[in-house]
């Protein structure tokens, strides 16, 4: 009953650590959104986490909304400067996320400035 015991608790730890291994380092996919930054914020009581949103459309109809992990520290900075300008992310997207990572299932691994294609001089 003992060795029982231990090998079902051993396979119960071993199924959670591969489920949240999968969760995290498994994309479900990988993409790009361009538009206009319209919101960029740390958020939440317990765990703090920066989430936004972009505009994809004239008057705000379409958002694109996502989080950005507190490792991405280059992203976060850029992110802060390029607030109301046209941008192009790179995201990848999991099957799931934890609280402490973000509200969304979109991480943000890359950000660029774009010339708006609304506003051409």
């Amino acid at each position: 009953m003992k060795k029982f015991l231990i090998l079902f608790i051993t396979a119960i730890v071993l199924g959670t650590a591969a489920y949240f291994a999968f969760i995290y380092y498994v994309p479900f996919s990988e993409g790009y959104r361009s538009g206009e930054l319209i919101k960029f914020s740390r958020r939440g009581v317990i765990a703090k986490t920066w989430e936004g949103q972009i505009s994809q459309g004239l008057g705000g109809t379409n958002v694109f909304s996502f989080s950005v992990e507190d490792k991405e520290k280059e992203i976060i900075e850029k992110m802060k400067e390029y607030q109301g300008h046209y941008i192009k992310v790179t995201y990848k997207e999991r099957y799931a996320t934890f609280f402490w990572l973000g509200d969304t299932k979109y991480f943000i691994t890359e950000v660029q400035e774009e010339k708006s294609p609304l506003f051409r001089n």
